[in-house]
């Protein structure tokens, strides 16, 4: 098939502190996310959806599948995608955002290269499928959601468990690519940068030139920048600036951090540069945003989704 080209956007989710998932349910998402077919998008978390009613076109990278009521959808960090109803159609998906690492890093603290195998395996494709062919998986999904709706006492442990069950389930999925039903396997365009987005992820905060991440991509510059902004929609430095401001965001709704201490934390060498880099992202100073963020949460849509906007 013909790579097909178009914009895409990073749409970022935060966890709570003690947790290692989000839940997104009764999510009506017929918006302007979803009605621009070129516009593909990816998020910093492991996205699975239950398609509840509705019928319409996924893109998971090249590939072009159609999409039912009682299907679900397995999609793995950084991974280029988006959902497209068909015209008329009243659409439903609820989803479980997780972040796996979050799941080893306890279960695994003092085995590292264990952790990664199995991060490999879950990462290592998309799925998409009806619930009826992997019916315990289904069930796992079902009861997290319930969990997550009903907060009772104790459901950060039962979450917590069901979803480790739930990572190891996908992992032995993956194990064997050729067999795994419906799978989709990841083209080799983004993933060439793939590992640039993940060592950002996990550097931000830090000084960074180019040149070294382009490194962990095993890249000259000049074709890592190339290839970044062709297959991301930007450019690596505007890419990093954007994870860093929405680390500050976060900072300046949850903590009591001066604007200067953010800057730092964050990873922007001088308070102008914050600022100025803020100002061109967001549309208003840091300062501003503080006084006021619901008024300028819609220009952070521009690039990622707040949790308390949904999906």
């Amino acid at each position: 098939m013909k790579k097909i080209k178009g914009k895409m956007e990073l749409r970022y989710y935060d966890i709570p502190q003690n947790e290692f998932l989000i839940a997104l349910q009764n999510q009506n998402w017929q918006n302007k996310y979803q009605t621009e077919s070129d516009l593909l998008h990816f998020h910093n978390l492991m996205e699975i959806g239950v398609c509840r009613r509705g019928h319409g076109t996924m893109r998971l990278e090249d590939d072009v599948v159609r999409y039912e009521s009682g299907m679900i959808s397995i999609i793995p960090a950084n991974y280029p995608h988006n959902t497209i109803p068909d015209i008329g159609t009243d659409n439903c998906w609820e989803y479980l955002f997780v972040d796996p690492e979050k799941i080893f890093a306890v279960v695994y603290a003092d085995d590292i290269l264990q952790q990664q195998k199995i991060l490999e395996n879950i990462n290592r494709k998309a799925f998409l499928g009806r619930e009826e062919d992997i019916p315990n998986m289904k069930n796992i999904i079902c009861a997290i959601m319930s969990e997550m709706s009903r907060k009772q006492e104790f459901y950060r442990e039962s979450t917590r468990g069901l979803g480790l069950a739930l990572m190891m389930m996908i992992a032995r999925m993956n194990s064997n690519v050729g067999n795994a039903p419906e799978g989709l396997r990841q083209k080799n365009g983004f993933d060439q940068v793939r590992p640039a987005l993940e060592h950002i992820r996990d550097h931000y905060a830090m000084p960074m030139k180019i040149a070294e991440i382009a490194s962990v991509c095993h890249m000259s510059e000049s074709h890592f920048r190339r290839l970044f902004e062709e297959n991301i929609g930007m450019t690596p430095v505007d890419y990093l600036n954007q994870v860093r401001v929405k680390k500050a965001c976060d900072m300046i709704r949850k903590t009591g951090y001066s604007m200067e201490e953010i800057a730092v934390k964050v990873g922007f060498t001088t308070t102008s540069t914050f600022n100025r880099n803020f100002k061109r992202i967001v549309g208003t100073s840091p300062y501003q945003w503080k006084k006021s963020p619901e008024n300028f949460e819609i220009r952070l849509a521009d690039f990622n989704i707040l949790i308390e906007k949904g999906w």
